[in-house]
């Protein structure tokens, strides 16, 4: 097939097009800050129409992952930009399948978890997740976060395109790869600073990157599944569990608690916010579930040792073959 991957510079497009690379597939990122890289990479605005949406027509699957990253404070500008950046390039890359005399068979976008509400009650599926913004006492970081994943998604429906169209609303994904949020948490929990955030109750949803890549596969070979799809692992656990298992998984005994006004002066010097750790997270792969997709790492507890070991023979291998050693997903 070929695969076309606007905004697959990042982390998870990275795992997504060296798996699809590795199979044989023709893989084409589309980047604002386009690099070397295994597979073709093309530049884009992630606004305007160009010659980047040329690989558009022909191809097999468009998935789209374009938006500035939340790892940020919410200033108004930073706010502009990561509403902008999701918003208009999903509607430019539904006018480029719009367009195209050949459309990919099957649009895949992301979303995020992000826009169930915060509760420890019962878990969010699709069918019957509580949508977030709503919550009494959220925080205003909070609902602009719901916000802007429901613009996000809005824009996606309103694409008019023939292709079949499928929203990810993916958990955090969990790989080896330096400065993701693996490395990140794992480099907390190996300095003793591992401990639960804030009380520790809320939720941590998530997915490893191997489940995720065949998840994907799966959404790509299903024709009969659209619209929105939560992709997470079946068994979202407390942050307090989360960072134990993942203690445990490095063979560190000791984890130091924060607490939330810790967390929240600590976001002020790390320039990002505490809603990505403090907001719960409690999300269900319903569909998938239903339809018969198995996990292979189901439990954090088993997954957090197999990234563990990844993440060490990435780093005793060094930086130049830290890409070979990440197991590629068959498509």
């Amino acid at each position: 097939m070929k695969i076309v991957i606007p905004g697959g510079s990042g982390q998870v497009g990275t795992v997504l097009a060296r798996a699809f690379e590795r199979d044989g597939h023709e893989v084409v990122v589309i980047s604002r800050t386009p690099g070397v890289a295994p597979w073709r990479v093309v530049s884009w605005d992630g606004v305007t129409l160009g010659d980047w949406s040329k690989e558009l027509d022909g191809c097999d699957v468009v998935i789209n992952l374009a938006g500035r990253s939340v790892n940020c404070r919410y200033t108004a500008a930073n706010r502009k930009i990561i509403l902008e950046s999701r918003v208009r390039s999903t509607l430019i890359v539904g006018q480029a399948i719009a367009l195209a005399r050949r459309p990919p068979r099957v649009w895949l976008q992301a979303s995020t978890a992000t826009i169930y509400a915060h509760r420890l009650d019962a878990p969010n599926d699709e069918a019957s997740g509580v949508l977030g913004g709503e919550e009494p006492d959220a925080p205003d970081t909070w609902r602009f976060s719901i916000d802007v994943v429901r613009a996000w998604e809005r824009a996606f429906d309103q694409s008019d395109v023939p292709s079949r169209k499928v929203a990810l609303r993916s958990a955090v994904t969990m790989s080896p790869d330096p400065a993701g949020i693996f490395d990140t948490l794992l480099g907390l929990a190996r300095f003793g600073l591992g401990g639960s955030a804030g009380d520790g109750r809320q939720y941590v949803s998530w997915i490893h990157y191997e489940d995720f890549v065949e998840a994907v596969r799966w959404l790509i070979a299903h024709e009969e599944v659209d619209g929105a799809v939560n992709v997470a692992s079946p068994n979202p656990l407390s942050n307090t569990e989360f960072m134990r298992a993942l203690r445990q998984a490095a063979h560190v005994s000791v984890g130091l608690p924060a607490t939330r006004l810790m967390l929240e002066i600590g976001a002020v010097f790390m320039r990002t916010e505490t809603e990505l750790i403090l907001k719960s997270r409690r999300v269900v792969p319903g569909r998938l579930l239903d339809r018969g997709f198995v996990f292979k790492h189901p439990i954090w507890r088993d997954a957090a040792v197999d990234l563990y070991r990844q993440w060490k023979l990435m780093r005793q291998s060094g930086s130049r073959a830290a890409g070979s050693l990440v197991r590629g997903v068959r498509l």
